[in-house]
């Protein structure tokens, strides 16, 4: 059975067409990459994916299961979409805490350690509002794999890093897939991603075109 599949999805928005007839089949364990311009549609699929939408018209099925009407959200997703809330007076690792006690699946070793693989300090004192924009986009990768997902939808997962960084990043999300993480990434840049994924996907105009 198909990990994801996505059947004549449309999404309309104040009468414009946004996503317009997609379809598509991906398979579990593998990374998939989206590529496209800004308000090509990236960021609007994957919020359909993740349940943050509601499709005008077609089904989202993850592993069988229809959401907005089996499930409101994937069961077992890490995401990174736009700009993550975190609270501002919170350091990095006391945000972190209380996102993982939703679920209360992890400890603070398993916070720490997420902390200091995506390169931030776990003893860091500073507070969310005092980080870098490179520091903000390490936290929300942390926030994203901590729990282990067997899904993770990544929009721009590289956005304000530096070349270590985006290496950091890019090593990262391989081992998530070595684990059996089935990822989906989003990128205006093909060459970002190139390397890491199994199949591209372009989207022009809301419309899934070809193969980039």
């Amino acid at each position: 059975m198909s990990y994801i599949e996505i059947e004549n999805l449309y999404k309309i928005i104040r009468g414009q067409v946004v996503l317009n007839n997609i379809n598509l089949t991906l398979e579990k364990g593998k990374i998939y990459g989206f590529i496209g311009s800004n308000g090509s549609g990236k960021t609007m699929l994957f919020r359909a994916i993740c349940g943050l939408i509601k499709p005008s018209k077609g089904t989202i099925k993850i592993q069988g299961e229809i959401l907005h009407k089996d499930i409101s959200f994937p069961r077992d997703v890490g995401v990174i979409i736009e700009s993550p809330g975190f609270w501002d007076h919170l350091t990095g690792f006391e945000n972190l805490k209380l996102l993982s006690n939703i679920k209360g699946i992890i400890g603070d070793e398993e916070i720490k350690s997420t902390l200091e693989r995506v390169g931030l300090k776990k003893e860091d004192s500073r507070i969310y509002k005092k980080y870098s924009l490179g520091m903000k986009q390490r936290l929300a990768i942390a926030q994203a794999i901590m729990e282990s997902p067997g899904l993770l939808i990544l929009d721009e997962p590289t956005n304000a890093l530096d070349e270590d960084g985006v290496e950091l990043i890019r090593n990262i999300i391989l081992e998530e897939n070595k684990r059996g993480a089935t990822v989906l990434i989003a990128s205006h840049n093909k060459e970002d991603i190139n390397k890491l994924v199994d199949e591209t996907f372009k989207l022009v105009d809301g419309e899934l075109i070809n193969n980039g």
